[in-house]
């Protein structure tokens, strides 16, 4: 017997079946390349800070790793929306609302960042 916190086997979230993939599986490869030339260009800005390089050029490099991060927000972000979201929804209930309810905070700290 379950109790109002504990979801049963039925309500339980996608992501705790075993067999449940998540939306940006199938790009993870593109994702931690991605990934890994962001990592990179942040190694690559703390030597510019090291060696003291120009402020601006500096800043043009922040900005290049920010439009970087932002694309890899956006592309998960899509492939959430596709996938998690839609099978929720199909699913309907709790965890239609739920994974909405993420997704809208996820965007909400998106366009704050």
């Amino acid at each position: 017997m379950t109790t109002p916190d504990q979801p049963d086997a039925t309500t339980a979230p996608a992501e705790e079946s075993p067999d449940h993939q998540h939306g940006y599986i199938h790009r993870k490869d593109e994702y931690l390349k991605r990934l890994r030339r962001i990592e990179g260009q942040a190694r690559g800005l703390q030597r510019m800070v090291e060696d003291e390089k120009y402020c601006i050029d500096i800043l043009t490099q922040v900005s290049a790793m920010t439009k970087a991060l932002q694309a890899v927000s956006l592309g998960l972000l899509e492939e959430h929306l596709s996938h998690c979201v839609v099978a929720a929804a199909r699913a309907g209930g709790r965890e239609a609302d739920e994974k909405v309810r993420e997704a809208s905070e996820a965007i909400a700290r998106l366009v704050r960042s």
